[in-house]
């Protein structure tokens, strides 16, 4: 009788560790366009955040673990007065910036929001900041906030391009926390065998699952995953920092690894052959592209699939404002992502369900003319019963180009298309939105847009000379980069 005896020849780093760990450390960004984008990016993720600070059921969460916990130079949180260490710091920032849905969006294989990344960065960079003044050394600066942004940005978009992590139950802030990994144990100075260490440890935890974003789960544990994913990232590059040993072969190891027990979904009594077993496939290099591709969610609180179906929604509103009782039904033509995550019948249980639901994304605006993140809530549902009447009569179908020209890296469209059809046999043309208004091919007429969401989400939390002084210095980008980030952070501060 064979006994199989572990084979224990310690690995090199795996590949994928390697390349980002070099990424982080060498890569030196020259693209003006991404620069100027992650300054649009940074202001629009806090006025994302301080929007959130409205709500209840966000704000719960925040503040210190323990009540009255003063921490030296601690990270501030903004619209708050809560001054916290860097890791709980990074957990409230990152779930203020999610809570709404209304962040920055990528979709590949993958989707996520990777400006969720900023609850890391900027806890730390805030932190580190304060600590080098007091001991007479030059502050971090906000380009080294956008630097981090840039490059936390990049890992987590182009893993995504071709790695689809819901496709075997796991959920997309595996990648927050691995991005925000690299480039939080970057600011506070990791070597290269300490960078490797933490992103070992970020893959070798246990993975969040998908399944507080689908129905019938759905629930508001997917507002503050993300800011979850982020702080776990800052603890575990400060356990580097410290000296703890990486796991080299933390994707590949046989049995063991993430790839065998994560990523390569198979029946108990099955088992894939070597050639057979998935590995992560990166189709590019690392460098700014995804930054200067990143879609912006402007006009509506909603999640990203639904963006254009919510657009043109309110392009109908006129039309069928006033015949709502006379609609027989209504088709909607979208792409094969938006179905397998969004489209949803039958009853939603909180607002976490509605705003993940495409046809309540559509129903509200093509009723109301306008969709807000206070339409989610309870009491607006129950209010308005004509809501799930019109989710009713919606037929949800897949159109293939619009599947194809998703993933098309040219194009990277998120098509949808509503049709109403009215009971006497009239209907109205079909309006079509290929392109949302945060899309990179609407920049021109997005970002102006884009900074009047920033203005309005400044006056819901400061007064108006505060807001003019914030918003002054966040158009200036010379000026911006230049600034201290506890200077900048400090702005924020209640």
């Amino acid at each position: 009788m064979s006994i199989n005896v572990d084979q224990n020849a310690r690995p090199d780093y795996d590949e994928i560790l390697q390349r980002i760990a070099d990424y982080v450390l060498t890569y030196e960004i020259d693209s003006q366009d991404a620069w100027d984008t992650a300054r649009n990016c940074l202001i629009d993720t806090l006025g994302c955040g301080l929007l959130a600070l409205r709500f209840p059921e966000c704000t719960k969460h925040l503040g210190p673990l323990v009540e009255g916990t003063t921490v030296p130079h601690g990270a501030r949180v903004p619209g708050t007065s809560f001054r916290l260490d860097p890791v709980k710091a990074a957990w409230d920032i990152g779930c203020i910036i999610r809570w709404l849905d209304y962040n920055d969006t990528w979709l590949a294989a993958e989707w996520g929001h990777p400006s969720d990344n900023l609850g890391g960065i900027l806890a730390v960079a805030d932190h580190l900041s304060q600590k080098r003044v007091a001991e007479g050394k030059d502050p971090l600066t906000v380009r080294d906030v956008l630097e981090g942004m840039i490059m936390a940005h990049e890992i987590q978009g182009v893993l995504a391009l071709e790695n689809s992590f819901n496709r075997v139950g796991l959920d997309h802030v595996v990648l927050v926390k691995v991005a925000s990994t690299a480039v939080t144990a970057k600011l506070m100075g990791a070597s290269r065998e300490q960078l490797l260490s933490a992103l070992s440890h970020a893959w070798a935890d246990g993975q969040s699952l998908r399944t507080y974003r689908h129905a019938p789960n759905a629930g508001s544990r997917k507002s503050w995953a993300a800011g979850d994913a982020t702080s776990r990232a800052v603890r575990l590059a400060d356990i580097a920092m410290r000296g703890e040993m990486g796991i080299p072969g933390v994707l590949t190891a046989p049995q063991w690894g993430f790839y065998d027990v994560l990523f390569n979904k198979t029946n108990k009594d099955q088992k894939l052959k070597p050639e057979d077993k998935r590995r992560f496939s990166l189709p590019q290099d690392f460098g700014s592209y995804v930054m200067e591709h990143v879609l912006f969610k402007i006009s509506f609180p909603a999640e990203f699939h639904a963006q254009t179906a919510a657009e043109a929604a309110v392009l109908l509103h006129p039309e069928v404002k006033d015949r709502l009782h006379e609609i027989d039904r209504i088709v909607l033509t979208t792409h094969e992502s938006a179905i397998r995550i969004i489209s949803k019948q039958g009853k939603l249980a909180n607002a976490a369900d509605r705003d993940h639901c495409l046809q309540y994304m559509t129903a509200v605006p093509l009723i109301f003319g306008n969709l807000v993140a206070e339409q989610y809530e309870d009491s607006f549902h129950e209010a308005n019963p004509i809501i799930d009447e019109i989710r009713e009569k919606m037929e949800v179908i897949e159109d293939e180009r619009y599947t194809q020209e998703y993933l098309e890296s040219d194009k990277r469209s998120i098509a949808n298309a509503i049709q109403v059809f009215f009971k006497d046999g009239t209907s109205t043309d079909k309006v079509v939105v290929e392109y949302p208004i945060g899309h990179r091919r609407r920049r021109t007429d997005g970002i102006p847009l884009l900074e009047e969401k920033f203005r309005n989400n400044l006056a819901t939390r400061f007064p108006a000379q505060r807001c003019e002084q914030i918003f002054d210095l966040c158009g200036n980008q010379k000026i911006l980069e230049e600034t201290p980030v506890h200077d900048f952070v400090g702005m924020f501060v209640i």
